[in-house]
């Protein structure tokens, strides 16, 4: 089976203006296609910016809605998959969500952010319900989170138990956390055996500094791209045939003994 060669992209696009924030990812996703990319991820609430306050609310659209559709064209129109965040907005409720858009257009999953970070995330989002979402794309077991939520090990674990092969995780990692992209992902990817996408926000935004950083790390912990902490678009393979040679040899899965775990899921 081919590689999904998976394009990371590291920006804050223009806070406030999705107009501006849809052109660039046009732009980016002809670079990914032209690279030969079958996937484009843009980071955590790409399409409005991140510490925009009210403005959250104001941009925030159903998952349907008119972003969605200009991001399935394209996405259609450059033959590449598109994971990207945004704000989805559910009746009065607004979650921080990212979607996964496959290489003809379709919708093909949408996850809500379960973990919330500090006062600003929870004072603007609802907490999604749904720890384990996942689609198909290109022969890989796709499985989606956003930033906080990779730093809860039973959050990963789940998805490894559901068969993820690619974990994409767009982020707005800031300062002074940048270890987690430097060292809590690397470590998340190889106890659980699978690739993880993170890709993040760069450079001053409101009260917060965004570190980059953005990798594709594999199964093996080694980073296969790695951003550095300005804007960036970086390339990396997701290897099918590598995953399962080194879930092969690697016995953590195997070696579990959840009866003992028990504890791990009381409230």
């Amino acid at each position: 089976m081919p590689a999904l060669r998976t394009a990371l992209l590291q920006s804050s696009g223009r806070p406030g203006s999705v107009d501006a924030n849809l052109a660039a990812l046009d732009e980016a996703a002809g670079r990914a296609a032209a690279a030969d990319a079958g996937l484009l991820i843009a980071p955590e609430l790409y399409l409005t910016g991140y510490a925009i306050g009210d403005e959250i609310a104001r941009l925030a659209e159903p998952v349907d809605g008119e972003s969605a559709k200009a991001v399935a064209e394209i996405a259609a129109r450059h033959r590449v998959g598109v994971a990207y965040g945004y704000p989805e907005r559910e009746g009065d409720l607004v979650f921080n969500s990212v979607q996964l858009i496959g290489p003809d257009g379709a919708r093909l999953a949408n996850y809500r952010k379960t973990h919330l970070f500090g006062g600003f995330e929870r004072d603007s989002f609802t907490p999604g319900e749904q720890a384990v979402v996942q689609a198909e794309l290109g022969g890989v077991r796709v499985g989606l989170m956003i930033c906080y939520d990779v730093e809860f090990p039973e959050n990963v674990r789940a998805h490894a138990l559901a068969g993820t092969d690619l974990l994409v995780v767009p982020t707005a990692q800031m300062h002074p956390f940048q270890f987690v992209a430097e060292s809590l992902v690397p470590v998340r990817a190889f106890e659980n055996q699978l690739y993880v996408a993170y890709v993040n926000r760069v450079g001053p935004e409101g009260e917060f500094e965004f570190v980059g950083l953005s990798t594709l790390v594999g199964p093996d912990g080694v980073s296969r791209a790695r951003a550095g902490r300005g804007e960036e678009l970086v390339l990396g393979d997701v290897d099918p045939e590598f995953l399962s040679a080194s879930r092969e040899n690697n016995p953590y899965l195997r070696d579990r003994r959840p009866g003992l775990y028990a504890s791990l899921v009381r409230a």
